[in-house]
């Protein structure tokens, strides 16, 4: 057996069968065997595998074991006289293992072997090579001077900036996402660390492996899309805690002594400084519209009360009091914000309409108490009036200019529907067009590029072109997305154009025989796909914000209301229990049939477990695996916060239910 492939799968389905599609393309004229670890995933993954890929070598976990124990369980089953630890959310070309293998037979001090990595945008990833994290170089990458100064052999010692990245290299680490190893120098130096869960085993194996006199190369001359993102969330608190808690474990196992003790203060200071990084970048990417609106609308009230005392009110003498400056004024625009957040405003995409929507609401709010006031509190309604129309232009305005920068037009709706090209047969283009169809994904696509040349004078609907003319055709069509179908085009010429075209395209790829379509363009984020099983109203931040509404205002509702109607449920003292934990956010009033069953129900968006569910106003219905996994499809897919209201009406004398039964 010359390779075994190993892969630890974990809620990432869709990339997993594109994977190893891609695998099984790449292993022609190879003997191989291929082992997936699955760590407990919810998404289906499993059965996926089984339908499709019968023939993989496949190990169920009870629970997420992390990843050097799950690619333990594997190597040691292995058979192979190489081994490849290969992530889920990749893609490799038609040549890359065998021209990994070749090298590595060509050169026997070679102990690991990584390789040029891309990003789901075509961008290199600069940790394709990398080097030991001394407390120099974890210095220089945990404070920035890394990404200040990338091509430096000084401060870019964590990914060798020096070195250059079309060619191959002797380097320090292999990056776990595409690590092959020869089995004899595993022998010698031992498996995967498991002390490590996430993070840090791929830097340590690297390390073992040149301590056994191996040397670690950086293949350049075949490439792998790698989704980063897919399999662990970037850009979180949790990942800047688990990878820097890695290096701790790191320079405490091989940097004994007095080495030691710098380099853990340094990584202790980095976790603080990445944390608060982190904390004040995800602040102000949530926060920097309100923050402006909230900047604007105070500016515009303020130049409201002083050109009504200077003009309007001059002859009265009146003059607005701090109490209005600093209390009244800032409760309207607390109002308004509140408004236009729980009218969807600040939601993607941008919407205009939602914005003006929750202003009128916030003003007819704000008029609505402006009555119950002390008559000292009740300034001019005017004010109210004139803040409103403030607001209106100039919240709106605010977003067409940075429009208007960001796009060079002004037309917001139109960019939130992207412009896709299909780069395949016309039997992909139309199996493509079906798929988005039926996913409701808000794109509009343009037509197809065909892979191979067309016949003079075809005129097949949708044909823009063929694929030496798609740079025209991105221009002409003004394409924000390209979609690749792997039936007609290999991922060697995928990553070509990728890499060709740019980033500031969008690139998606669908698998033949599949129903997916993934991609991912940007390392901090998960993939976007684009499925039979996504495109539901229950996931959306609009639908997700009034069910958690829904579920406090109910509970501030029957807190009083209880003492006068607890004859109205059937369990009245489980309900005080339900309202505590709805209002903590460990259940929802309502939400999926709480049973195991298999199918769609495993893929469906997480909600809290709910006191009552669709099924709870009909007690006589089938209680099949098919029927219940039909009837939460449903409610997820057409959620509205009326559905709640209904079945809570309905189900009003249950509301004392124990939460963990099955109504």
């Amino acid at each position: 057996m010359k390779l075994s492939i190993v892969i630890v799968n974990y809620n990432v389905k869709y990339f997993l069968e594109h994977c190893l599609q891609s695998v099984y393309d790449a292993l022609d004229g190879i003997t191989s065997e291929i082992f997936v670890v699955d760590n407990a995933s919810s998404d289906n993954s499993v059965a996926m595998l089984r339908e499709r890929f019968p023939e993989v070598k496949l190990i169920c976990n009870k629970e997420n074991v992390g990843f050097a124990r799950a690619n333990n369980q594997a190597i040691q089953a292995s058979t192979g006289e190489y081994v490849l630890l290969l992530n889920p959310d990749t893609v490799v070309q038609f040549d890359t293992f065998r021209k990994s293998i070749d090298f590595m037979d060509r050169h026997p001090d070679a102990g690991g072997l990584g390789i040029t990595m891309i990003d789901g945008s075509g961008n290199y990833l600069p940790e394709s090579k990398r080097g030991f994290p001394s407390p120099w170089v974890a210095f220089c990458k945990a404070f920035g001077l890394t990404a200040l100064f990338p091509k430096s052999g000084l401060f870019a010692g964590y990914y060798l900036g020096h070195l250059d990245k079309d060619k191959t290299h002797a380097v320090d680490v292999l990056a776990g996402a595409y690590m092959l190893m020869r089995r004899e120098a595993l022998n010698k130096t031992g498996l995967l660390d498991e002390t490590f869960f996430m993070y840090g085993e791929d830097i340590d194996l690297s390390y073992r492996i040149v301590q056994a006199g191996y040397k670690n190369y950086y293949f350049s001359e075949s490439r792998i899309i790698h989704y980063k993102g897919e399999s662990t969330k970037k850009g979180s608190l949790n990942y800047v805690r688990m990878f820097y808690q890695a290096m701790i474990i790191f320079a405490r196992k091989h940097f004994g002594g007095q080495k030691a003790g710098p380099f853990i203060f340094i990584i202790q200071c980095a976790i603080y400084v990445r944390a608060l990084l982190t904390l004040l970048h995800n602040w102000f990417r949530n926060m920097g519209w309100p923050l402006a609106d909230a900047t604007l609308l105070y500016a515009g009230m303020m130049l409201i009360k002083t050109f009504w005392e200077q003009n309007v009110k001059l002859h009265e003498g009146l003059t607005y009091p701090a109490t209005f400056t600093f209390i009244v004024v800032p409760a309207y625009i607390v109002i308004w914000l509140l408004s236009i957040y729980f009218n969807g405003g600040y939601d993607k995409p941008v919407k205009l309409n939602r914005i003006l929507r929750g202003l009128v609401t916030g003003t007819i709010i704000i008029a609505a108490v402006y009555g119950f006031l002390d008559e000292s509190l009740r300034y001019s309604r005017a004010m109210i009036l004139l803040g409103f129309g403030f607001g209106a232009t100039t919240l709106i305005l605010s977003r067409l200019i940075v429009h208007l920068i960001r796009h060079r037009n002004i037309d917001i709706e139109q960019l939130q529907q992207k412009r896709v090209i299909v780069v395949g047969t016309l039997e992909e283009y139309r199996r493509v067009l079906n798929l988005v169809t039926l996913s409701r994904a808000h794109v509009h696509i343009v037509g197809y590029v065909d892979v191979p040349v067309s016949e003079p004078g075809e005129t097949a609907k949708g044909h823009l072109g063929n694929l030496q003319d798609i740079r025209e055709i991105i221009g002409l069509y003004q394409i924000d997305e390209l979609i690749f179908c792997t039936a007609d085009i290999g991922a060697e010429k995928i990553i070509d154009l990728m890499s060709t075209l740019g980033s500031s395209l969008e690139y998606k790829i669908v698998p033949k025989e599949s129903e997916s379509i993934i991609g991912s363009h940007s390392k901090d984020m998960q993939g976007e796909l684009y499925t039979l099983d996504i495109q539901l109203n229950i996931n959306t931040p609009h639908h997700r914000r009034n069910k958690r509404v829904l579920d406090i205002g109910l509970s501030t509702l029957l807190a009083p209301l209880w003492f006068v109607c607890f004859w109205l449920f059937d369990k009245p003292l489980t309900v005080w229990k339900n309202i505590a934990l709805v209002v903590v956010g460990k259940r929802s009033w309502v939400g999926y049939i709480p049973e195991p069953v298999s199918g769609e129900h495993n893929v469906l968006p997480k909600i809290r477990r709910g006191i009552l569910s669709p099924l709870t106003p009909f007690k006589q219905v089938n209680r099949s695996s098919d029927t219940i996994a039909r009837m939460n499809l449903l409610y997820a897919r057409d959620y509205t916060i009326y559905q709640d209201l209904e079945i809570i009406q309905k189900g009003i004398r249950e509301l004392g239910n124990n939460p963990n039964s099955n109504s």
